[in-house]
């Protein structure tokens, strides 16, 4: 009985539209929820350590996917009752496992055609830059001149954008016609030839109305400075986000006077869990960086209610996502239970307290 195999150069690829359309359709199978091409050229002005062509010189073409964070994974969070299925489904889950399975199945079915593919699902913990964009000293060193220093990291916000799949808003979050802000976004680096789409000119998605700024737990986001740059002839703007602050932020800690023992996280300063943490400690993390304990709670739900009250997202739903008073720990009381207590359930099913 003969071995079964993949089927190799089952497609010409020699016209760049009708290999375009191929790769796309694949990508919509393979689990994206939206996909865009951008060419190579678009990159032209990207620094030297967030420059495609340095890890693909010959690169003439990068596949763009958004994949959707499901609104219920916020659920949770929102009732301030289940944290952990939003880092683990909404965020660790789809960049460390669901999106890395679709680029590298859509690179397979490039390179089956005889071209080269490299899959990025997530920018790998190992760059050489810090959040700010500045280099981690003592780190790496470049292997030879005029190159930069390992590893490279290509700007997923930024490839989504120059794909045609979305705006970058205010708070530097790309936001997606389909999903707004509940986006995560993996790209695929080729040396194939595809017709590139164009940039997003679809409905205004970001309308400055600050949601994110007011709504964000940590104060993340001045208003009165922000970062600008111009990606393929379009003006950019976004507000420079303190990165220290929202890591704090991210795993529900706040700065502290005093160090709290054991202390909520360790900072290197006090911290202390704040309003919008109802853990006495950190929680361990979920795939390797999901301690999402703020839930995106001005970036993500905020822009989100105020996407969806705009009306402006193609993904729509029957009820709003804010359907009961938003709420904050009072860390100021003493705890309602103390530590040990037991839940358990009655002879009735319902839950007692001892």
């Amino acid at each position: 009985m003969a071995i079964m195999t993949r089927n190799f150069n089952e497609y010409d690829f020699g016209d760049p539209a009708e290999a375009a359309e191929t790769v796309k359709r694949k990508a919509l199978e393979f689990g994206a929820d939206a996909v865009g091409i951008g060419s190579i050229d678009r990159w032209a002005t990207a620094p030297l350590q967030m420059d495609p062509k340095q890890i693909m010189p010959e690169c003439k073409s990068i596949i763009g996917m958004v994949f959707r964070v499901e609104r219920g994974s916020l659920r949770g969070i929102e009732e301030g009752t289940y944290f952990s299925n939003y880092s683990a489904m909404g965020y660790g889950g789809i960049t460390y496992l669901y999106m890395p399975m679709t680029v590298i199945n859509l690179s397979k079915f490039i390179e089956d055609q005889g071209y080269e593919a490299i899959p990025m699902g997530h920018q790998s913990d190992w760059r050489g830059i810090d959040a700010d964009g500045y280099a981690i000293r003592n780190y790496s060193r470049p292997v030879a001149p005029g190159k930069p220093q390992p590893d490279i990291m290509i700007q997923l916000r930024i490839a989504a954008f120059l794909c045609g799949l979305g705006e970058i808003g205010f708070s530097k979050m790309f936001l997606s016609p389909q999903f707004g802000p509940r986006c995560r976004v993996g790209i695929v680096l080729t040396d194939v030839e595809l017709q590139p789409d164009p940039l997003y000119n679809g409905p205004q998605l970001c309308n400055r109305c600050m949601a994110c700024v007011k709504a964000c737990p940590g104060g993340c986001f001045p208003t009165d400075r922000t970062v600008k740059t111009t990606l393929a002839g379009r003006e950019v703007e976004w507000s420079d986000l303190d990165m220290a602050r929202c890591d704090m932020t991210f795993r529900g800690a706040a700065p502290a006077e005093t160090e709290q023992k054991p202390p909520y996280m360790e900072w290197g300063a006090p911290t202390k869990p704040g309003s919008w943490s109802p853990f006495y400690r950190k929680p361990r993390n979920l795939y390797n960086t999901g301690q999402a304990v703020c839930g995106s709670r001005g970036c993500t739900r905020a822009c989100m209610i105020s996407l969806e009250t705009r009306g402006v997202l193609q993904n729509s739903f029957r009820q709003k996502f804010r359907r009961r008073p938003q709420w904050s720990v009072d860390w100021s009381t003493p705890p309602e239970y103390a530590a040990g207590t037991v839940f358990r359930p009655d002879r009735t099913g319902s839950s007692d307290v001892d």
